[in-house]
């Protein structure tokens, strides 16, 4: 099951006719200056009118939106691949695909079908509302008609679909970078599992004992495993690395990325976090630890890895700190891997109240964590306003998930921590979580931001450089100094666009692509902000 059920161009100098119409646009946005493809006055001012015009339309729903829109967002580090496809497309790829459905449950199975369970494709032509009672089991669609409340709702959406999307990789891929650029990401990191299972198994083949280091090594070289199972963990690595390989190119069949007219997704830089279903025995969670981390450090697609299923979960409750014990040592081993941890997606009720006060603090400290998910219950972790600085002296991004904050927590508005982190200091950036699940995009997460939190133009704009500075995507970044705002020395004097770039940026961004990321979305921004400021000048907005 690979998507487990949870959930540079050359340089020139500026040529006289490549200003055309300067003139005139110098009279919308004033004095002027060659930025890449388009002309612009000083970053500055072009920022400050876009600022000054997103603060007359912010209250207007019809045009916020298609500013937001519009408006370049970085990357998406918080994507659960399977959640991230709408029930539609699921429908659609069961039917074609000889799917069972369990009218009762509303769950998917693979064929042979019987008489409880039919083949999806005949169910659907005999009851005509079968498709919108799927759709409302397999998203938060219509969740206010459910008896079942947000929290569970959202989680039982995922086992009811997830056989559609086991031997749909491509699709799934396909589907989530095509949205993505539709709403001018250029980054999205996805959190799958591209081992079907392997690392589980190979754990509950070894058992556990609480030696990490030896569990680790009778993970990778067994001394004995059942015929036609993978010799160890390494094998299930060299196994998931060609699903990737199949998966990538049937995405690029779909979007036609060899073709003259590819979708842009194509454009849209993907890595991979594998996660580990913290919920399960401790012998399968470390398995599973052992071969994220192995993946990793096998093949640069994959970048790091993350805990996932619900942290209020039972046995993720109980066996939370010796969760963090083994990614403690296992940072040891591979110190160059990525760690992002759910933590604090909690609520009060949900848990007692003493599970509230640890968890974020201990992903930091003892899981080795740079980033962290959702961080909903920040404030009632011991010592909350000690926490919040030290989050912002570590550097430790907080990826936002409002709409499933509040469809699964109930935490919306004042009520949510969004602002206090960014009174503190604490990078934070906007992620989707589950949008086929919650029915959104980034898009909405944006709109949300605004309307919900009350953010400025500059905070959005703050937000989208945060999620490519904290992105585990390889390289050295654009950005460097207190805060990331002085740009760092062979970029120093090259404002956006190749045709002023020196040879020494040119070479840097070559080299990292981590800052070739950064440069292009400080590019969109610069064309968008221009794009701005002529049309709201001119009337056109």
């Amino acid at each position: 099951m690979p998507f487990f059920d949870r959930r540079r161009g050359g340089s020139a100098p500026a040529s006289r006719s490549a200003c055309v119409g300067a003139s005139l646009f110098a009279a919308i946005v004033g004095s002027l200056g060659c930025v890449g493809h388009v002309w612009a006055a000083p970053l500055a001012s072009v920022e400050q009118r876009t600022a000054a015009y997103f603060e007359r339309i912010r209250a207007d729903p019809n045009l916020l939106l298609p500013f937001v829109r519009q408006m370049p967002k970085g990357g998406d580090l918080h994507n659960h691949a399977s959640g991230a496809i709408y029930a539609e497309s699921y429908i659609r790829w069961a039917t074609s695909d000889g799917l069972c459905v369990d009218e009762k449950s509303l769950a998917l199975s693979p064929a042979p079908c019987d008489a409880g369970r039919p083949e999806l494709k005949s169910a659907l032509t005999r009851d005509g509302g079968l498709h919108d009672r799927l759709v409302d089991a397999w998203s938060m669609r219509n969740r206010a008609k459910s008896p079942e409340n947000g929290h569970d709702l959202f989680f039982d959406t995922f086992g009811k679909f997830g056989a559609a999307s086991r031997v749909r990789g491509g699709d799934v891929l396909a589907e989530i970078v095509s949205r993505a650029a539709a709403s001018n990401l250029q980054y999205v990191e996805l959190m799958l599992n591209p081992d079907s299972g392997g690392a589980m198994q190979a754990g509950r083949r070894t058992g556990w004992n609480d030696d990490l280091r030896a569990l680790r090594e009778s993970l990778l070289t067994p001394a004995d495993v059942p015929d036609g199972a993978p010799r160890g963990l390494r094998e299930v690595v060299a196994r998931s690395r060609v699903w990737l390989d199949e998966s990538e190119a049937r995405k690029r069949a779909l979007l036609g990325c060899s073709t003259a007219r590819p979708d842009p997704g194509c454009n849209v830089a993907v890595r991979y976090l594998y996660q580990v279903l913290r919920a399960l025995p401790p012998a399968e969670v470390y398995a599973q630890m052992v071969f994220a981390f192995e993946l990793a450090a096998a093949d640069s697609r994959a970048v790091g890895v993350n805990l996932v299923q619900p942290e209020d979960d039972p046995a993720a409750l109980a066996n939370f700190r010796l969760h963090m014990r083994m990614l403690d040592y296992l940072h040891t081993v591979y110190p160059a891997v990525g760690i992002s941890l759910h933590a604090g997606e909690l609520a009060p009720g949900l848990v007692p109240p003493e599970e509230l006060r640890f968890h974020i603090r201990e992903s930091v400290v003892t899981g080795h964590a740079t980033r962290i998910g959702h961080g909903v219950d920040v404030m009632h972790e011991d010592d909350p306003f000690g926490l919040l600085r030290d989050l912002a002296r570590r550097n430790v991004l907080v990826e936002i998930c409002l709409t499933s904050n509040d469809t699964i927590l109930g935490v919306r508005g004042r009520g949510h921590p969004l602002k206090t982190y960014l009174r503190f200091g604490v990078p934070v950036a906007l992620a989707t979580d589950d949008e086929g699940v919650s029915r959104s995009d980034i898009t909405v997460e944006y709109v949300r931001a605004v309307e919900d939190q009350g953010l400025s133009y500059r905070q959005l704009k703050q937000m989208a450089r945060a999620s490519l500075e904290h992105a585990f995507v390889e390289g050295r970044g654009l950005w460097t100094g207190p805060r990331g705002t002085v740009r760092v020395p062979p970029c120093a004097r090259s404002i956006s666009g190749s045709m002023t770039r020196s040879a020494s940026c040119r070479t840097y961004l070559e080299d990292n692509e981590k800052a070739r990321l950064q440069m292009a979305l400080e590019e969109a921004f610069a064309d968008f902000e221009a794009t701005i400021a002529r049309e709201a000048a001119s009337g056109a907005r």
